[in-house]
């Protein structure tokens, strides 16, 4: 789960979320609230089914298969934006690399449009070749970057508690000759209740890469013990990371200069941190930031890919999308159609000039996926008591509904808060209210759905007892 999204979305979130200011932090706690419940779910439900396409399985098992190809199409959609924004976001960690060693000219270079389009829609392809390969390839990539994420990662912890606002300052003004501004500014740093619940559902997309886990459940071993105990250790051990990584760079940088830099440009961690460390060490936790970019990509390829790959098995979607590569014996149709909505974001990253855009689709895709899965605890005992019977994580009822019960109300306020601030902002078309656009795409869905179901119907499948039943594993 630990992915690039602590690197630069706690830090942008300055021009996302302006007046957030020195909030960050206590929004980011308020933030892993809603997401270690929703990961409570995921986990109860995980336990219950473990199958490949996962949300999409516990919502269709435990509410009816309408909520669950939508959520989980929702799901799809915001994941395939967010590798879009992923692949988009290497190049400024490029460029901060090549800035770190005073290749100005490269770094220049790296910032043109169609430089930085190229390179993203690259990396990405080439990981969509590592996730056709199979699972061995998978397996060597992910493992090692993990360890390296960590211990790179590790290096901004200690460097920014390492370092206080007054050294930032002498090494702007030896390397640049300016000071921080805004520091003794009394309109800045006031708590506003709208800017902190707008920037805590920002800051709640970085808490999403446990559902990965669940969307390939077929695939893991003894799946219904590894699965819940594999979202607990990630929610927990990832949440602490975010928070001493977010918490270690602001001890280090005043956030009103990561304000001012983030209304210029795209800002990172080890960007801003390149201030006060060595050539050396700035390329080494720039490195860890890439490398935690690649690590993003063939987790949440393989996630998507096998969203599309349940829906065809269940004949909700074209059975193309369940296609097996004959000697590689991947989902290589879906992965290559989950790649395809990816460059798409990409490109909308790159038309729109702000890859927050995709953070914005990615979250509503997300809250709604998230809602949809604490609604799913709660209903599957009476919808499917078979199933329910079948959960060994969480056992306790009323616990279970206490959980997800709470879970539920948090999102749809995170969903309120979103929705209230997109609607609000300032863009220059329709199209880039994230709200609109995802309701665009959920309705071409809800018509891909319709038109398949009653394709089903009309073949003589006994629908109901196909959506109460687990698929094959």
């Amino acid at each position: 789960m630990m992915g690039a999204a602590i690197n630069f979305i706690p830090f942008t979130i300055q021009r996302n979320v302006p007046g957030i200011g020195a909030d960050v932090l206590p929004a980011y706690m308020v933030a892993m609230i809603p997401a270690f419940l929703a990961a409570l779910a995921y986990a109860i439900l995980a336990s219950a089914m473990p199958r490949a396409g996962g949300s999409y399985v516990y919502a269709s098992r435990s509410i009816n298969p309408y909520f669950g190809f939508v959520a989980s199409f929702s799901q799809w959609f915001g994941l395939s934006i967010a590798i879009g924004v992923v692949s988009y976001v290497i190049v400024p960690f490029m460029r901060d690399a090549a800035l770190a060693v005073d290749a100005t000219a490269l770094a220049a270079w790296l910032e043109s449009g169609p430089v930085r389009l190229t390179i993203s829609l690259g990396f990405l392809w080439l990981f969509v070749g590592v996730n056709i390969r199979g699972i061995q390839l998978y397996e060597k990539t992910l493992i090692p970057l993990m360890f390296l994420m960590f211990g790179l990662g590790a290096i901004v912890i200690f460097a920014g508690f390492s370092f206080n606002h007054t050294d930032f300052a002498n090494a702007l003004m030896e390397k640049e000759g300016r000071n921080v501004t805004g520091l003794s500014d009394p309109d800045h740093g006031i708590f506003n209740f709208t800017y902190f619940f707008a920037a805590t559902a920002v800051l709640f997309s970085s808490f999403i890469g446990f559902d990965s886990i669940a969307q390939a459940g077929g695939e893991a071993k003894n799946p219904n013990r590894n699965l819940p105990i594999a979202i607990g250790l990630t929610i927990a051990i990832v949440g602490t990371f975010y928070m001493l990584f977010t918490a270690a760079v602001y001890h280090a940088i005043p956030w009103q200069f990561v304000a001012a830099e983030a209304m210029e440009k795209d800002i990172s961690a080890p960007g801003l941190l390149g201030y006060l460390l060595s050539p050396t060490l700035t390329m080494l936790i720039l490195a860890g930031a890439v490398i935690a970019l690649i690590n993003d990509l063939p987790a949440m390829l393989l996630a998507t890919s096998r969203l599309m790959f349940a829906w065809s098995e269940d004949g909700i979607f074209p059975s193309a999308a369940a296609k097996v590569h004959p000697k590689l014996h991947t989902p290589h149709v879906a992965i290559i159609l989950s790649a395809i909505m990816s460059s798409i974001g990409i490109l909308g990253c790159h038309f729109a000039g702000d890859f927050f855009l995709g953070v914005d689709l990615l979250l509503i895709s997300m809250l709604v996926n998230f809602l949809v899965m604490c609604i799913s605890v709660l209903m599957l005992p009476s919808r499917n008591p078979a199933i329910a019977e079948r959960i060994s994580f969480v056992k306790s009822r009323p616990l279970q509904a206490t959980l997800a019960g709470l879970g539920a109300l948090m999102l749809i306020g995170l969903i309120a808060v979103h929705i209230n601030k997109d609607l609000n902002a300032n863009v220059d078309a329709w199209y880039f209210h994230s709200t609109w656009t995802w309701l665009v795409v959920m309705a071409g869905a809800s018509a891909i759905y319709f038109y398949k179901m009653n394709g089903l119907r009309k073949s003589g499948v006994d629908v109901e007892e196909r959506f109460n039943q687990l698929p094959p594993e």
